[in-house]
C-alpha cells in the first residue's frame, strides 16, 4: 500500500534511530555518534555508527547503512510496507485502511478471498489426517520418522478417497465454484465432473513469507504416477517466486540458507535442528528463487539429491546464484542419496559435518568437468584445462577471477601463471578483452582522463560536509548545484537535500525514505558517511573543501560539454559563463567557519 510521505516522515521521527537499534545492537556513545559490532557481518571491533543527529547508521566495514527503517528491512527481513507498520505500532500512530480503485478492490478481494479458501482447505486436510480415514497417512508419515510437533508445525494433512469432499465442505462454507476453481482445488471434466483436485495424498500446506497459505503440494503414498502434484499457478501462487519453508527458515537467524529439492528434505532438516532449509517448488531453481533468496541471505548450501539428476540440478543452480550475488557451496550426502535418508541413518551431527565439508560451487562443477576428460593423458589435461579457463571468465571482478586462478592452480597442481596466461588467451579468442592501450596524454596537463571513481568521492564528500553543516552547505551551495551531480542517485539526493534547505533545517534520514530498494538505500546512506582523510588542520581542510569543489564543478563543466548540441548557442554560452566563474573561484578563499 501506498503511504502519504508525510505519514512516513512522522512515523520514522516518532521512532528515533538510537533507540531502535539498541533493542538490537549494544551501542556506546563516542562523541556525537553511538558505535557498536555491526549485525550485518561479523566483527571483533565496532565499526557500526549510529548518528541520533542524521537518525542513520553506517558501517564503515561492509558498507550497510540507511535509516530506521532500512535497518528493519535488513535485519528483520521486513519489506517497506512491514517496517512501516511495525514502527507505527511502536510509535502508537494508526495507518489508515488501503484505499483501492474498483479493479484493484476486485483483486485484492479476491486474493483476499483465495487466501481465505487456502487457509480452510489446509484445515480441512489437517483435520482429515487426524480422522480415523487418515490413518494410512498419519502412520506413512510416522514412518517416515516424524514427531506429532513437526506434522503440526507444518500443517500435514490427508486428502482423502473420495474425489469431491473437500469441494463439498467448500460449497457448504458459502464459497462459489468458480472461487474455488480459481484456488486450483478443483478441476472439472466431461465423465467425472468437478472433483478435487488432490485425492488420496499426503497433503504439505506450500506458505509464503508471512505463513499464508498460498498453495498446496500433495505425495502418494505407494508408486502411483504422479509422485508429486502441486497445485495450479493462481492469483496467490508463483511457484517461481515463492520457496517451500522459507516462512520458517526467514528466522533462523543462520547467514546461510539449506537449499534442497524436495518437501520432505526441509521438513526432516528442520526437525533436526536446521531450521535454514527450504526448497524450490517442483521447479528448477530460478532467477526468481535467487532474487527471494537475496533478500534472507548472501550464502547458499546447495543439498540436492547425490544422483546424476541432483548433481545436474546443483550445477544449473550454481550460476543463477552467482549471477544474484550469492555464493553456492555443495553438501555431498554420498553413500545417500538425499538429506532425508542421510539424517535417518547417520544423525543431524554427520550431516553439520558434511556442511562444514561443502564444495565450492565452482570447484565442485569442475571436479564434474572432470569426468568428461582423460586427464591421464596430455590431450586429455589440456582440453580440461583450456575449459576451466573459459569457465574462469564469468568472473568479472579482477581480484575475484585472480583468487580462483589461484584456486585452480593449487587444487590442480598447475602454475599460475601458465593458467593466467590461458585464461588471457581464452578471453581474445572470446571477443571479451583486447590488447591493452595506453591512456591518451592530454596537451594540458599530459596524463590521462580523472578516474571515474575519484569524481564519486568528490561528490559523496561534499555531500558528507553539506549535512553536518548548515553554513558549509549555504558556501557550497553558491557553486555547486544539484545537477553539477552526476549518477541518477546522486542528483537525486542533492536535489532533495537542496530542497530541504530551502524550506529549513537538513533532514537526511528523510532523504533516505524517497529509496526503498535495497541496494539505493545503501548507496544513498553512502554517501553522507565519506571522509577525506589525513586533514589535521582547519586550512588542510578548508583547501580540500575548495579543491573538491573545483574538481565536481570543472567535472560537470566536461561532461556537460560533450553532451552539447554543437547547435545550441544558450547552452554554449552559459558553459562560457561556468567556466568563467570556475576560474574566478580558484582565487576565492572558502571558509568552513
Amino acid at each position: 500500500m501506498y503511504y502519504p510521505d508525510e505519514l512516513i516522515e512522522e512515523i520514522r521521527a516518532r521512532n528515533d534511530i538510537v533507540d531502535v537499534i539498541s533493542g538490537y545492537v549494544r551501542l556506546q556513545k563516542k562523541g556525537s555518534s553511538y558505535f557498536g559490532l555491526c549485525p550485518f557481518h561479523n566483527e571483533k571491533s565496532p565499526s557500526f555508527s549510529v548518528s541520533r543527529q542524521k537518525q542513520m547508521y553506517y558501517c564503515f566495514g561492509c558498507g550497510a547503512g540507511g535509516n530506521v527503517y532500512t535497518f528493519l528491512m535488513e535485519y528483520e527481513n521486513f519489506t517497506f510496507q512491514e517496517a512501516v507498520k511495525f514502527l507505527a505500532d511502536r510509535a502508537g500512530i494508526t495507518l489508515p485502511e488501503p484505499e483501492y480503485s474498483r479493479e484493484a478492490k476486485e483483486k485484492a478481494g479476491r486474493r483476499a478471498s483465495i487466501l481465505e479458501i487456502n487457509k480452510k482447505a489446509a484445515m480441512y486436510y489437517y483435520a482429515q489426517l487426524k480422522s480415523r480415514q487418515g490413518g494410512k497417512a498419519y502412520a506413512y508419515l510416522k514412518g517416515r520418522g516424524l514427531s506429532d510437533d513437526t506434522i503440526r508445525a507444518f500443517g500435514l494433512g490427508y486428502s482423502n478417497m473420495y474425489g469431491a469432499d473437500l469441494y463439498q465442505y467448500l460449497k457448504k462454507e458459502g464459497y462459489s465454484e468458480e472461487l474455488i476453481r480459481q484456488a486450483g482445488l478443483i478441476s472439472t471434466d466431461e465423465k467425472h465432473g468437478v472433483y478435487d483436485k488432490f485425492w488420496n495424498r499426503v497433503i504439505f500446506p506450500i506458505m509464503d513469507v508471512n505463513s499464508r497459505v498460498i498453495g498446496f503440494g500433495g505425495r502418494v503414498m505407494g508408486d502411483g504416477k504422479p509422485k508429486y502434484l502441486n497445485s495450479p499457478e493462481t492469483e496467490v501462487f508463483d511457484k517461481s517466486r515463492n520457496l517451500y519453508g522459507l516462512n520458517r527458515a526467514r528466522t533462523s537467524r543462520k547467514p546461510y540458507f539449506l537449499l534442497c529439492e524436495g518437501y520432505m528434505d526441509v521438513i526432516s532438516l528442520h526437525q533436526a535442528g536446521f531450521t535454514n532449509a527450504v526448497a524450490s517448488l517442483g521447479t528448477a531453481l530460478t532467477s526468481g528463487h535467487a532474487s527471494l533468496i537475496r533478500r534472507y541471505v548472501k550464502e547458499v548450501y546447495l543439498t540436492y539429491d547425490s544422483d546424476e539428476a541432483g548433481t545436474r540440478a546443483a550445477l544449473r543452480a550454481v550460476p543463477i546464484l552467482r549471477d544474484a550475488g550469492i555464493s553456492a557451496k555443495v553438501v555431498r550426502m554420498d553413500p545417500y542419496k538425499d538429506p532425508d535418508e542421510f539424517i535417518k541413518n547417520l544423525g543431524a551431527e554427520e550431516y553439520e559435518k558434511r556442511i562444514s565439508a561443502a564444495r565450492n560451487g565452482f570447484m565442485f562443477s569442475l571436479e564434474i568437468l572432470e569426468k568428461d576428460f582423460d586427464m591421464a593423458s596430455p590431450e586429455g589435461k589440456t582440453g580440461f584445462f583450456r575449459e576451466a579457463a573459459r569457465r574462469l571468465l564469468v568472473f568479472e571482478d579482477e581480484l575475484e577471477r585472480n583468487n580462483y586462478i589461484e584456486a585452480v592452480a593449487s587444487a590442480y597442481h598447475v602454475s599460475r601463471e601458465s593458467l593466467e596466461k590461458l585464461v588471457a588467451k581464452s578471453a581474445v579468442g572470446a571477443g571479451m578483452a583486447r590488447p591493452v592501450e595506453r591512456p591518451r596524454r592530454t596537451e594540458e596537463n599530459g596524463r590521462g582522463k580523472p578516474k571515474e571513481d575519484g569524481i564519486l568521492t568528490s561528490q559523496k564528500a561534499l555531500l558528507t560536509w553539506m549535512i553536518e553543516n548548515d553554513r558549509l552547505f549555504d558556501r557550497i551551495s553558491q557553486y555547486i548545484r544539484p545537477d553539477d551531480f552526476t549518477g541518477d542517485i546522486y542528483r537525486k539526493v542533492a536535489g532533495l537535500l537542496y530542497e530541504q534547505r530551502r524550506t529549513g533545517e537538513i533532514r537526511p534520514a528523510e532523504v533516505l525514505n524517497h529509496f526503498t530498494e535495497d541496494e539505493e538505500h545503501r548507496e544513498a546512506a553512502a554517501l553522507f558517511n565519506t571522509r577525506i582523510r589525513g586533514l589535521r588542520t582547519k586550512e588542510e581542510e578548508e583547501q580540500a573543501l575548495k579543491d573538491t569543489i573545483l574538481r565536481v564543478k570543472r567535472h560537470s563543466i566536461d561532461v556537460r560539454t560533450m553532451d552539447l548540441d554543437p547547435a545550441d548557442m544558450a547552452g554554449l554560452q552559459e558553459i562560457m559563463a561556468e567556466k568563467r566563474r570556475l576560474e574566478e573561484l580558484r582565487t576565492l578563499h572558502i571558509s568552513i567557519d
